[in-house]
């Protein structure tokens, strides 16, 4: 039997890429570019592979104990043909549903810009990225398509340099703590 030891990756997800760390179990080491469904934030999505990092250790009375990473995640298992066919699909439903969320922000008298969409790979949320400050209008869409009953909706401003996430100052406008991803949710 092969011991399997826990070491850590740092992985790339989602349609506006984000970089973590998330925990692997496995015997046999990763390939860079390894398609794994991963457990973030957001939800269950794909990810890839980028390296293994270093584990930091830090001395104490009892011995050496790891550093915990504050945004580490899990890997759920490496990605299935049928992940992939579903990712596949599921990109393909929200370049056909892209006018349609236009179509409600213009009805629902909103000042955001859409500039994607994405569905988690299990369906359990939507989320739609907005080239907007963080603010209200981010918050009102949030309220609006739970209204309609659009289910688990997350809308994540951007801007040139990323994904924006909350600060911690209460003069930022909007909730500032909207889904846990630092969106505006509907969970």
């Amino acid at each position: 039997m092969v011991d399997i030891i826990l070491k850590k990756v740092l992985v790339r997800y989602g349609s506006q890429p984000e970089v973590a760390r998330a925990d692997v179990r496995l015997a046999e080491r990763l390939p860079r570019e390894t398609e794994v469904v991963v457990e973030t934030h957001r939800g269950v999505e794909l990810a890839r592979v980028l390296e293994y990092i270093q584990e930091k250790y830090e001395p104490t009375p009892y011995g050496v104990e790891e550093t915990p990473e504050s945004n580490s995640f899990e890997i759920l298992r490496l990605a299935t043909d049928d992940d992939r066919q579903t990712a596949d699909e599921l990109r393909r439903d929200c370049e056909t549903q892209f006018d349609v969320w236009i179509e409600r922000i213009r009805k629902w008298d909103l000042d955001l810009q859409l500039i994607d969409l994405e569905w988690l790979l299990d369906k359990s949320k939507l989320i739609l990225y907005v080239l907007n400050d963080r603010g209200g209008e981010c918050t009102k869409m949030a309220i609006y398509a739970a209204a309609e009953g659009f289910g688990p909706v997350e809308v994540q401003p951007v801007d040139r340099t990323g994904l924006l996430v909350p600060t911690t100052d209460s003069g930022s406008g909007g909730c500032g703590s909207c889904g846990s991803g630092g969106g505006c949710s509907t969970e």
